[in-house]
């Protein structure tokens, strides 16, 4: 997108294309007007549509711009956060709510899929949480009890069942949750917007919205060429927020990870790594990630900015590690590079806003966005309709936080990852 392959890589390349949209050059009216084409803004609309609810979405670049088209496309359950924790973060009445609303989160997403025949490389094989060192092994048995209790399809295994899901040695044992899985995220959420048009919602693209208005008991979104009145703003850009909501940028820290596509792996390789085809990730703090396309290329990823120094910084360990974890898999030649940003919040806990009267959205999923903002457009089109308050929602109304040395932070994590990656971290 924009003439950039470092944005999307290997999704923009093998997703089907999106629907035709274009700019807003008119005065139009809806019922509501969602800021945002990516997973959240496009459910929301999508359940909306189908209740002939009126809905005009409006983005400022394309659709999936920001992280829904860069992730690597875990489908995951739950936050980062373990479920005892969260009625403690939250209390009883919230915490168990979100549980539950993000335990079926993965569901959520392929019921979508198969409903509305989306074409996105779904895999529901589950994913795995590798563990690695002592450590690793600690916190993997603490969730796996913890989901367990609440009757979660998680399974532990060793470091003997984890090799051969994996194919490396390199972990001391791995959470399998069956809930979860994978999806070409890209793909995924072209799909939602295709479907969300023909339920009958209204799409535009290259919209950046200038301003808001309350005028007559309406609110009038306004973009350089053109403004939609209605009743309802959803504020769905989360880590790529800019004004006129940029309380939301300031609440969350951006995390840079990014993603690398090897070259087609032969069969021999495809049937000993991954062979279920579960998606991978690690208990490490600067974690890594793989899992497969459908193509046969192995997607790796990790914390950093491929940009600057960046760029050979990170590939060059990104080789490394993968002939360390697969000393078969010989020369490693990437496809695809590509990055964006995670939107962290300082409990690592999403967020519900409410920034004026029928201005709502949520924010901060600490990447874990597809099954977390497809879940959370549900309850925004229930909460528009009517068919819950605010009081029902996973997430109880808070105000944005401006998280203190945001910058500085920022530029700490990125340049933390190349250093870790140049002193050779790789499990």
């Amino acid at each position: 997108m924009l003439n950039n392959p470092h944005s999307h890589g290997l999704w923009e390349k093998t997703a089907p294309a999106a629907p035709q949209t274009s700019s807003l050059n008119e005065h139009i009216s809806a019922d509501v007007v969602i800021v945002g084409a990516g997973y959240t803004g496009l459910s929301t609309a999508l359940h909306l549509a189908e209740q002939g609810v009126r809905v005009a979405v409006l983005d400022a670049v394309e659709i999936g711009f920001g992280g829904s088209g860069r992730n690597v496309g875990l489908v995951n359950a739950g936050m980062w956060v373990k479920p005892d924790d969260l009625p403690a973060a939250l209390g009883t009445k919230y915490g168990d709510r979100l549980l539950q609303a993000l335990g079926n989160g993965p569901k959520m997403v392929f019921d979508l899929i198969e409903k509305h025949q989306i074409a996105c490389e779904v895999e529901k094989q589950g994913t795995l949480h590798c563990g690695v060192g002592h450590a690793g092994v600690k916190e993997l048995e603490a969730r796996a009890a913890q989901w367990q209790k609440l009757g979660a399809p998680v399974t532990l295994l060793d470091a003997d069942e984890t090799a051969r899901k994996v194919g490396t040695s390199a972990y001391k044992a791995s959470l399998l949750d069956m809930r979860a899985g994978t999806v070409q995220p890209l793909a995924y959420v072209r799909g939602l917007a295709h479907a969300a048009i023909k339920a009958g919602a209204s799409i535009y693209t290259s919209s950046p919205v200038t301003d808001t208005e309350d005028k007559n008991g309406k609110w009038v979104v306004k973009t350089a060429k053109g403004s939609v009145t209605a009743e309802w703003i959803i504020v769905a850009t989360n880590a790529y927020t800019t004004a006129p909501w940029s309380q939301v940028r300031t609440e969350l820290l951006h995390l840079p990870y990014f993603n690398m596509a090897t070259t087609v792996l032969s069969d021999e390789l495809r049937a000993s790594i991954l062979p279920e085809r579960q998606g991978v990730w690690d208990t490490k703090e600067v974690l890594s990630s793989f899992r497969f396309d459908q193509q046969g290329r192995l997607v790796f990823g990790s914390v950093g900015a491929l940009r600057g120094t960046g760029m050979s910084v990170h590939t060059a360990w990104a080789k490394r590690a993968l002939k360390r974890l697969f000393p078969e898999i010989g020369e490693v030649k990437f496809d695809a590079q590509w990055y964006g940003m995670i939107g962290m919040t300082n409990d690592s806990l999403p967020k519900f806003h409410k920034f004026a009267r029928n201005v709502v959205g949520f924010s901060g999923y600490n990447g874990r966005g597809i099954a977390t903002g497809t879940v959370f457009g549900s309850w925004l089109a229930n909460l528009v309709r009517g068919q819950v308050g605010e009081a029902d929602l996973p997430l109880p109304v808070s105000d944005p936080k401006d998280q203190s040395f945001r910058s500085a932070r920022e530029a700490y994590y990125e340049a933390g990852a190349q250093i870790a990656h140049i002193a050779g971290m790789v499990i």
